[in-house]
Order: C-alpha cells, then structure tokens, then sequence
C-alpha cells in the first residue's frame, strides 16, 4: 500500500541542473536493502550510494556492494576529516555516508538513492531539501521481529535492540515524502512502487 505524504511533488525547490536525492528509509527487518538490490538489478538509472561501516562483513556481505567495511582507524580518519556527509552509531555499529557517494554524482546531473537509517533521514533532510524520502514500513511490528529472527545475522542482544527501538523507528514516518508497507511475499510490488516514485519525481525535475 501506498500513502503519499507530498501535496505536490514538482513545487519542491530545486536546482534543475543536479540531480535528485532518494532516501530509502525504514525499521530494521523492512527490506530496504532487498528493494534496493531488486532496483540495482533491473538497472534503474541511479547512483545507488555504498554506506561505511566499521563493523566485519557478514557472511553473504560484498565489498563495495552491501557496505563499505573499513577498520575502525580509516573511519575514524574520514569522519574527522569531514569524509562523511552523515554518520551515527546505529545498534552499536558506527555507519557513514561518504560525501563523495552522494556529492559527485548529484553535481554530475545523476539521481542518487541513499539506503539510510532512521536517524540519518533528518540529517540529510536539512542538507538536501528536495531529498525524496521514501519509507518502508512491516505490515506490523511483529512482522519486523520475524524477519530479522529469520535472517539470523544479528546477535541475540542485537536483536533485543533492535527491537527495543522499533516504534520509535516508524515514528520516523511522519516526516517522510512516502510510506509504503511492504507486506510479506509482496517484495517485487513493493520495489517497483518505488521505482515508481523516483521516475514520477525525476519527471517533475525536468517539467
């Protein structure tokens, strides 16, 4: 299901020489990194940004594809050198979005899809005014428990986390452009609806 929060999507303020900025967002165990594979591999038109983080690949993970995995010191040198437009401490793993993943290509006239958590949106929200936020929320809140139990790649304390923070996390949603539920067994409908969205935004760009 769909739910547009944006009155008016082409009235945004933007500058018709960049590109745009998408913000997939969500709750741990929504699918946000499923949808964004599906979009990579249908091959949208996008730069689709390669998040930072200090944490080990998990088993399955790829360099340059899921994470960027640096050590611990490398992030440390890019977050005090400015290297990340926004980072946080998300469930105890420190995440970054490197500036030139996102900067460049927007300079260059290319659309960028940012697969960020929740507490990143805000931030940049207030850097990116025209960002597009596009929210994935579960079906319900125990349907996000059991997928991540599903997935089996968190720790059991990790997991307790996560779920701690749940209904703060789709609170988030409030604030986004879009919501759509990604019901379960509906994975390809729900990345073809955002698909949807970001040629509907791009359209309005170039109006």
């Amino acid at each position: 299901m769909l739910y547009s929060m944006s009155q008016n999507p082409a009235s945004r303020v933007r500058d018709r020489r960049r590109g745009r900025l998408f913000i997939l967002s969500g709750p741990s165990g929504v699918g946000k990194d499923s949808v964004r594979d599906l979009l990579i591999a249908w091959g949208i038109p996008l730069h689709f940004v390669v998040t930072a983080t200090d944490r080990p690949p998990r088993e399955g993970e790829v360099e340059g594809v899921h994470y960027r995995f640096l050590p611990p010191a490398e992030f440390d040198r890019l977050e005090r050198e400015g290297g990340f437009i926004e980072h946080a401490v998300v469930y105890g793993q420190r995440k970054g979005v490197p500036r030139s993943e996102v900067e460049t290509p927007l300079a260059q006239g290319t659309d960028v899809l940012a697969r960020v958590d929740v507490q990143g949106v805000a931030t940049l929200k207030r850097l990116y005014p025209d960002a597009v936020v596009i929210f994935l929320a579960p079906p319900s809140l125990e349907e996000a428990q059991r997928r991540l139990d599903v997935r089996d790649t968190e720790t059991e304390a990790e997991l307790r986390l996560r779920a701690e923070t749940a209904a703060a996390e789709m609170a988030a949603s409030t604030d986004a452009d879009y919501v759509l539920v990604n019901r379960t067994g509906e994975l390809e409908a729900t990345a073809r609806r955002v698909g949807e969205i970001i040629a509907q935004e791009s359209g309005a760009r170039h109006e």
